[in-house]
């Protein structure tokens, strides 16, 4: 090794910072970008696909034995109006609750355009009969027709039948947290256009992917400020805060779950409850936790997951060129955190009319209590 090698070598991962080895689960060698994914206790796993301009077959699937299946049946995925409050429209986020349930975010909104009330909703199947035993389809009042409801998390230990809490992370219109108590469906929106819950403004964040400004870049204009707001969303350990970040910021904030259920209290009381909880690293789409009181966040400007433990240190889990646009994570039962990359950055509302994603899209896992390895 040259002089010049040894002062340049990589560095190594320090000890006290576990680092993932990275398996593949599955690889998406044709059709549609996925975004969304979740485990069920049992090691079932369930990926969608939103209406981005793909061919979309099925807007949520089963991976079985290496196939993708249309899930919960083939009927279901095929809407007839983007206004089909009994079919499945556009799905952007698939979530199994604590109760082993499988809930699924349907926005009404392909192309992440206009909805019509009927669209937004949350369905859940039952795992056990793979039938839809609930939807509550969003009020107008609630998803508007600039809504964009782009990830949810649930809290059952609340109410009689629990509550989802959902981002509303819009372009266009007004961002928020989406507040749904699931035993009654009466559905409200907290911190709507709040400073946390809105894209950090230009002057303050120049995101990056890929070595490259982020930014909207239409053919023959000059590039636009990528928008969109609220977007990860995750409930900390012991229920008492909802964790969330827009997708352009590199900080993450939290709420009181208490201030968001209790309908009495104002916004001004809700918004009082709000902690800025500092930089997160990079730019995240996607937030989880686990059991332990620990915050993982996607980070798709690093091509990274990091986490930050309980004593507020953030780790970097795992980095790997592969790590594309890191988007939904889903920790399971079995000790692994899968997470999808899917190159949305490369889509040609990013590159100028150029479609420069590459198959395979994948999806990944790594244990997230590995012991240290060294960076490849």
């Amino acid at each position: 090794m040259s002089d010049f090698d040894a002062d340049h070598a990589a560095p190594t991962a320090p000890e006290d910072e576990p680092r993932g080895d990275l398996e593949v689960v599955h690889e998406f060698t044709d059709g549609p970008m996925p975004t969304g994914v979740s485990v069920s206790h049992g090691g079932r796993v369930f990926v969608n696909f939103p209406k981005w301009g793909d061919d979309v077959p099925a807007t949520v699937v089963e991976l079985v034995d290496g196939q993708a299946v249309p899930y919960p049946s083939v009927e279901i995925n095929q809407a007839r109006s983007i206004d089909d409050a009994e079919r499945l429209v556009s799905v952007q986020s698939i979530v199994v609750a604590p109760d082993d349930r499988l809930w699924i975010l349907d926005t009404g909104s392909p192309m992440m355009g206009p909805t019509k009330e009927g669209g937004p909703k949350l369905v859940c199947v039952d795992l056990g009969t793979d039938r839809v035993v609930q939807t509550i389809v969003l009020p107008r009042s609630v998803a508007y027709e600039t809504t964009y409801l782009n990830d949810v998390r649930f809290d059952l230990r609340r109410g009689e039948a629990g509550f989802a809490f959902v981002t509303d992370s819009a372009s266009e219109g007004p961002n928020a947290i989406i507040v749904v108590d699931l035993a009654t469906g009466e559905a409200w929106r907290r911190l709507e256009d709040h400073p946390s819950t809105k894209a950090c403004p230009p002057q303050d964040m120049v995101p990056m992917a890929e070595g490259r400004v982020l930014a909207q870049r239409a053919p023959g204009e000059a590039p636009k400020p990528v928008t969109m707001g609220a977007d990860g969303i995750a409930i900390s350990a012991d229920g008492e805060r909802l964790w969330y970040c827009p997708l352009i910021s590199r900080r993450w904030y939290s709420v009181s779950v208490g201030a968001l259920v209790d309908r009495a209290i104002s916004e001004e009381t809700v918004a009082g409850t709000v902690v800025d909880e500092g930089d997160k690293g990079g730019g995240a789409d996607g937030l989880e936790s686990d059991d332990q009181g620990r915050l993982y966040a996607t980070n798709w400007e690093h091509e990274s997951i990091t986490r930050r433990l309980p004593t507020g240190e953030i780790q970097t889990l795992v980095h790997d060129p592969r790590l594309l646009w890191t988007d939904t994570m889903s920790v399971a039962t079995d000790g692994y955190l899968y997470v999808t990359a899917n190159q949305l950055h490369r889509q040609a509302d990013y590159q100028g009319g150029e479609d420069l994603r590459v198959y395979p899209y994948s999806l990944f896992r790594f244990r997230i209590d590995a012991g240290p390895v060294l960076l490849r």
